[in-house]
């Protein structure tokens, strides 16, 4: 049984992935990538998780298109896949994504500045060293 939630979740995103690239003409749905789908044990709920191109402004016109939209998702699955109940469709923004991408960020900046110390600690390492020879 634990496998079947993973089953269903994999065919949701396949499909709603099939939709939005074919037959979603809503021009509030911008460039958007389902990055998972989570169905609840007893396949009633599916989260589907997503991303977005834009600022916080396209991010709620996508949000809203995606409300606007889920009755069409859920009766279009309920077409193409064999379930006895298509589970609720529920959309979230991915916030896991930009996680990632602050903390390369960090980590970007923490390399940057241990290189930057690094070449002023050897900078300074051969300065002394130039005057003591000299005395």
């Amino acid at each position: 049984m634990g496998n079947r939630p993973d089953r269903v979740a994999e065919q949701i995103r396949l499909e709603l992935s099939e939709l939005l690239a074919r037959e979603v003409h809503d021009p509030g749905i911008g460039f958007i990538t389902l990055t998972r789908v989570q169905v609840t044990s007893d396949l009633q709920l599916a989260r589907v998780f997503y991303t977005t191109l834009g600022d916080q402004k396209a991010r709620t016109e996508t949000s809203r298109a995606l409300q606007r939209a889920t009755g069409f998702f859920r009766r279009q699955i309920g077409a193409r896949l064999q379930l006895r109940r298509v589970p609720e469709l529920e959309f979230r923004f991915d916030e896991s994504i930009a996680n990632q991408d602050r903390i390369e960020q960090i980590l970007r900046d923490i390399h940057q500045e241990d290189a930057q110390r690094a070449s002023e600690d050897g900078s300074r390492a051969s300065s002394p060293d130039d005057d003591r020879n000299g005395d």
